[in-house]
């Protein structure tokens, strides 16, 4: 018969390592324990009421919250950009040096990226980035690349695919022409004629002065 002390330990003879388990706190019995009457919670104030611990992420009472006072800027390429919080847009960044550790002509895609411990998760789209060098021909399957990246990829004898259809680098937008200034509007001729006119016919109505008085006639005695 086996020793009980030697034998394997059964359910019945497991225990929390010590100091591991703390009794619950219990509140509201009595004001000798400490935490009777307001059971610890202070006097009035809504962190006082039943259910104020669960309140949503970013409320704060009731005034304007920050997210509200804040400017926005549009688009997923700027901190401050909409949409904000857990909307926002992000992509899993992997350099090209991480590919040297494949073998060439090899296919990399996200699945065996993340196989060989180069990104955590995919929950978020991968993107290639440029930094550092590549030594190889590899075809690599991603989500964007940067311009580098894929200048790298193909001068090393690969080829960047980008998942999903679409071409590898964005072409740039053009940009907007600058609108022609208006031309100032021509100013009118002063009309010389007309007002030559008036002046002339100002200098008709007026007496002349150096003209000569006219000679009375002679009468005989």
């Amino acid at each position: 018969m086996a020793d009980e002390t030697t034998a394997a330990p059964g359910l019945h003879q497991l225990r929390p390592a010590e100091g591991s388990h703390r009794d619950r706190k219990r509140v509201g019995r009595g004001e000798g324990s400490g935490n009777g009457k307001t059971s610890g919670r202070g006097q009035k104030g809504q962190k006082s009421r039943a259910g104020s611990h669960r309140m949503r992420a970013g409320f704060e009472g009731g005034q304007m919250p920050l997210y509200m006072r804040l400017g926005k800027l549009r688009g997923p390429n700027h901190r401050k950009s909409m949409p904000m919080g857990p909307f926002r847009t992000h992509t899993t960044p992997v350099n090209v040096r991480d590919l040297e550790r494949f073998d060439a002509g090899v296919e990399v895609t996200p699945d065996l990226l993340k196989a060989a411990g180069v990104v955590r998760t995919l929950r978020h789209p991968v993107k290639i980035l440029g930094d550092g060098e590549l030594s190889r021909g590899l075809t690599v399957h991603a989500h964007a690349f940067s311009r580098r990246a894929a200048e790298l990829i193909e001068g090393a004898g690969g080829k960047a695919v980008v998942i999903g259809g679409g071409p590898v680098v964005a072409e740039p937008k053009p940009k907007k022409k600058a609108a022609k200034p208006k031309p100032a509007p021509a100013e009118e001729p002063v009309a010389e004629a007309d007002d030559e006119a008036p002046a002339a016919e100002a200098e008709a109505d007026a007496p002349e002065a150096d003209a000569e008085p006219e000679a009375e006639p002679e009468t005989e005695e």
